[in-house]
């Protein structure tokens, strides 16, 4: 699973055309949300009860080998093919290809990129512990302190994770105008001005509405990731490095529902029934607060390469080189243009890997 994100992202984006890859990124980062939204249906549909989840687990794993066989159906990107062509039609450029030249490649990009990797480690820990301190314990919290039931909850989880597919497109695509990292800035800032009409309502439609606007913003900012992360990568890595910095970010944040349910069951608040409950709310809320305060002064002195055209370099191991593809990066160097298309701003450089 850890390394389906970084083939995906990067297969659909060097595929998409420059001007189009803000709206694709926010696109596919949200069949993350889509999922959870199938996912919520299905738990409505079953009932909710103790056992229940076992049924769930087998309609995802189902709808993943799904997928897997429909993939298996399209073909590889048009840069994979070109290489595999040209490796085929010009093997002397690549008889050093293979697993101890990739290594030898990536021990020289770790030399010269260690600060981005650092960089894109800590914005995605962040990121990570963002969606996940918002989401994985809202039902818990619309059960316990807001004392729904299975149903009410489930439709809940259900509008606010419809809230984070339409927030994720749609910021996703204006990050290509407005740029990458202010597009994840003022969608960080909103959602955390957003808290307290997340937590305080009672009723199960002022919860409905203010989760769907929540999750509009925080899987807004999720949505500009793919692209972003794309385009900081060293080319040659376009794939490898978003899906590791991405897994270690996840792997280092993985207890954030843990940290939020055992700080919430270990404090007490008085509901609006007068009832003692756990504090779910608060608890979600002040480490959201925090979390999206650290997403903003991370981003803001951040780096960006909106427009970076990563999917002109040869992928790291590959050995050789291609003249084409060599004359067409030199180009671009020499040009160093910035174009604007259709109002958005294309910037035309590429930091050439020295493999490429």
């Amino acid at each position: 699973m850890g390394g389906v994100y970084g083939s995906a992202i990067a297969m659909a984006l060097e595929n998409c055309p420059t001007e189009a890859r803000g709206l694709m990124s926010g696109i596919l980062q949200q069949g993350y949300s889509l999922g959870y939204v199938i996912a919520a249906c299905c738990n409505l549909g079953v009932g909710g009860s103790t056992n229940s989840w076992k049924t769930i687990f087998w309609i995802g794993a189902g709808l993943s080998i799904g997928v897997g066989c429909i993939r298996v159906l399209f073909p590889e990107s048009k840069q994979f093919i070109e290489a595999k062509r040209h490796k085929k039609e010009h093997p002397e450029l690549h008889k050093n290809a293979g697993a101890s030249a990739f290594w030898a490649d990536c021990k020289k990009m770790l030399a010269k990129e260690w600060r981005m990797c650092i960089y894109c480690i800590i914005l995605m820990t962040w990121f990570n512990y963002y969606s996940h301190t918002s989401q994985d314990s809202y039902t818990t919290f619309l059960l316990t302190e807001k004392e729904f039931n299975n149903a009410q909850a489930s439709r809940g989880s259900i509008l606010m994770k419809t809230g984070a597919c339409v927030g994720g497109t749609i910021i996703g695509y204006l990050s290509q105008w407005v740029g990458r990292r202010r597009a994840i800035i003022v969608s960080a800032f909103i959602s955390a001005c957003l808290i307290p009409a997340w937590i305080l309502p009672t009723t199960e439609k002022s919860l409905s509405a203010t989760g769907f606007f929540m999750q509009f913003f925080v899987q807004g900012a999720w949505g500009v990731i793919p692209i972003h992360l794309n385009e900081l990568s060293p080319p040659a890595f376009r794939s490898s490095f978003p899906g590791v910095t991405y897994q270690i970010g996840n792997m280092i944040s993985s207890p954030s529902a843990q940290i939020v349910n055992a700080v919430a069951e270990s404090t007490l608040i008085t509901n609006f029934k007068k009832e003692r409950v756990e504090a779910y709310g608060p608890v979600m809320g002040v480490a959201t607060v925090i979390i999206a305060l650290g997403i903003i002064f991370t981003t803001a002195p951040g780096p960006e390469k909106r427009g970076a055209r990563f999917e002109l370099a040869k992928v790291a191991g590959e050995g050789g080189s291609d003249d084409n593809l060599a004359k067409k990066v030199a180009e671009l160097e020499r040009g160093n243009s910035v174009a604007e298309k259709g109002g958005a701003r294309e910037i035309e450089t590429l930091p050439v890997h020295e493999k490429v």
